[in-house]
């Protein structure tokens, strides 16, 4: 089944190329089942210690039941001189004479001296034990199926040399690893054993084997799986070729692979375990490490820096700073709860899959670091509460101490509203300021209450601290002293609120007089107006004129109430600048106004009055003439009567020449 031919390449085995030079083992049967070994000769020299080894090697691949059949050889010396022919040979009869059956010597066209060929050979058969003959290559099936000859012998064997030297290096590459890990493998075991059962954990038993496991095992893998497809010495027939079955020294390496596997998996396996137990063990060593590693420094420089942050600060930027500094503790903290989740993690995976002996071992680490972890983080949270609700006390302090600011410029600046809206809008102003600074110190208290409260809590986590108390009681005694000064500066702020709204509402009136009375100013314009354009009539006869005297009496009240109403405004005006102490405010020009309107008004309404009396004296002399005598009163008229009448009656048309009040009033 093997075939050797000449195959030039860089050596990886060097015994195995160099003696895979020379010669061709033909796995396949000559007619006496026997197995056929070919050795091409060629023009070169031809090293017989070289083509000893090769020799030697081929016939250490057959098992002893196939070499028991005995071999067929073909020396083809078609390309070599007869005496290189000869002494391959008679080399044969050292190597393998029990083995040779036969030896066909192919010969070349131009053939040697037959005397002596034919005449050395059967000279030399007895001492050499097997038979020679010297056949032409095409004359070589006479002994030989040509379905196990190659085709340059003229057979129909299809055959890869390539492939089989291949896989042939292969095998001896697995069988060399394989053996040597295998060794390697069983040394570990043993050792890893004898430290077990001393409790020994010496370096000698961590030693890695040289070869990767995996690799040779998938090497090896690969390797049986190409022997049982029957293809470790070539294709499985192709081309035109007849087909070929491989006969048991084929199969002489698959058990031989398939041995050196089960081996291989069984320490390989044992192997695992151990380096399952060496992970396991150093695992557990790494865990206790770093677990009193994140015990220590939390319980140490962790629980030190804490001891040392206690205060709150006396304003938002201190404050700030001291949640500044709080986040850098946080942050070296975060660092240490890292390891700690990812060795609880670790500890809980070993609980699920640990043994019974280090159930105990790991629940404790886990119980210690969890306990230390938890109260370092409850410590951080609750400093870190304190820190934001004394920032948030502080900004609430701050903003009220401003809003107080506020107010207090409001009420010290002084007030010169242009009307009575403006007051208004102010003392809305004022109410919404005095409002919001209520809003704003409730709000301190409240925030003040809490952080009293954590302060009265703080105490438990001083670890010992004597100081602590005192540091608290700082703390406590300004959140007080903070919310008893905005306490105070509100109540004063409420007193001068009071007093500004006082003097506002007077304000108001101030306006309110001030506004009224220069409405009435309007009104008895108004009704000087209606006396001068409307109030003209004088009656056609003593009743009518009568009337019209009634109602300019009464007319004339309603002017003189208006008059009075605008002189009392005005005399509460001057009361109110006098109670506002406001020097640069007075009535203006409103007072002389309304005299100058009431002093015209007076002088019409008096000319007003003379003409209507006038008139009615002139109507009630007339109609009294007339009534006495109508009929002949242009006969029998009183002269002095007569004249009564027309003297009232031109003295009333003279009068109603002259203007009933002359521009200068």
């Amino acid at each position: 089944e093997f075939t050797i031919t000449r195959y030039h390449r860089r050596p990886f085995v060097h015994l195995i190329l160099y003696v895979f030079q020379n010669s061709i083992l033909s796995g396949f049967e000559d007619r006496r089942s026997g197995l056929i070994l070919t050795i091409p000769l060629c023009t070169e020299q031809t090293s017989m210690e070289e083509l000893s080894a090769t020799l030697d090697y081929l016939l250490s691949i057959p098992s002893e039941k196939c070499k028991a059949r005995g071999f067929t050889v073909i020396v083809d010396g078609r390309k070599s001189q007869w005496n290189i022919v000869k002494t391959v040979v008679l080399m044969l009869q050292n190597v393998i004479p029990a083995e040779v059956s036969l030896v066909c010597v192919v010969k070349p066209d131009e053939f040697w001296d037959k005397k002596v060929t034919h005449f050395c050979f059967w000279k030399e058969k007895d001492r050499l034990g097997f038979e020679v003959i010297l056949v032409s290559a095409n004359k070589l099936t006479r002994y030989i199926e040509p379905c196990q000859l190659t085709d340059e012998f003229g057979g129909s064997l299809v055959y890869d040399h390539l492939d089989w030297l291949n896989k042939r290096l292969v095998f001896e590459k697995f069988t060399k690893e394989s053996t040597s890990l295998l060794d390697e493998l069983t040394v570990i075991n043993e050792n890893e054993k004898g430290s077990q059962a001393d409790k020994d954990r010496s370096s000698e038993s961590n030693i890695m084997p040289s070869f990767d496991p995996e690799t040779v095992l998938q090497t090896g893998h690969e390797l049986l799986s190409e022997l049982q497809q029957r293809r470790f010495n070539g294709s499985e027939g192709g081309g035109g070729g007849t087909a070929w079955s491989p006969m048991d020294d084929e199969l002489l390496a698959q058990p031989q692979v398939m041995k050196l596997l089960d081996s291989l998996r069984e320490q390989y396996t044992k192997y695992q375990e151990v380096c399952r137990q060496r992970s396991k063990r150093s695992q557990l060593e790494e865990i206790q490490t770093k677990v009193m590693q994140v015990v220590n420094w939390l319980e140490g420089p962790g629980t030190e820096q804490l001891r040392t942050q206690w205060g709150i600060g006396d304003s938002i930027r201190a404050s700030q700073a001291l949640q500044q500094k709080h986040e850098e503790i946080e942050s070296q903290h975060s660092e240490w709860f890292a390891v700690y989740v990812e060795l609880n993690q670790q500890i809980a995976a070993l609980l699920s899959a640990g043994d019974e002996e280090d159930l105990m071992e790991l629940k404790g680490l886990q119980q210690q670091l969890s306990d230390v972890c938890y109260r370092q983080a409850s410590q951080l949270e609750f400093r870190q509460n304190v820190l934001q609700s004394a920032h948030e006390f502080h900004m609430t302090a701050q903003d009220l101490s401003q809003q107080l600011d506020g107010l207090l410029g409001m009420l010290c600046a002084d007030v010169a509203p242009a009307d009575g809206a403006a007051i208004q809008q102010t003392l809305k102003h004022l109410e919404e300021k005095l409002k919001s600074v209520e809003g704003a110190l409730q709000s301190l208290r409240e925030k003040g209450q809490v952080l009293l409260d954590q302060m009265s809590t703080q105490t438990s986590f001083s670890y010992g601290k004597d100081d602590v108390s005192i540091e608290n009681k700082e703390n406590i005694d300004h959140i007080h002293n903070v919310m008893e000064d905005m306490q105070l500066r509100k109540q004063r702020c409420e007193d001068m609120v009071d007093v500004r709204r006082l003097k506002m509402l007077q304000m108001v009136q101030l306006f309110k007089c001030e506004e009224d009375a220069l409405q009435a100013v309007e009104w008895l314009g108004e009704l000087l107006d209606a006396l001068l354009k409307t109030h003209i009539r004088l009656g056609d006869d003593s009743q009518e004129t009568k009337v019209l005297l009634e109602k300019h009496k009464k007319f004339v009240d309603v002017a003189q109430s208006t008059y009075d109403y605008g002189r009392q405004l005005l005399q509460a005006t001057v009361v109110l600048c006098q109670s506002l102490r406001c020097t640069t405010r007075s009535s203006g020009d409103t007072l002389p106004r309304l005299n100058r309107l009431w002093k015209q008004f007076t002088v019409t309404s008096d000319e007003r009055q003379h003409r209507l009396e006038m008139a009615s004296a002139f109507h009630t002399a007339a109609e009294k003439i007339l009534r006495e005598s109508p009929e002949l009163a242009e006969l029998m008229v009183d002269v002095e009567a007569y004249e009564e009448v027309e003297t009232v009656g031109k003295g009333l048309l003279d009068r109603l020449t002259v203007p009933v009040i002359f521009p200068d009033g």
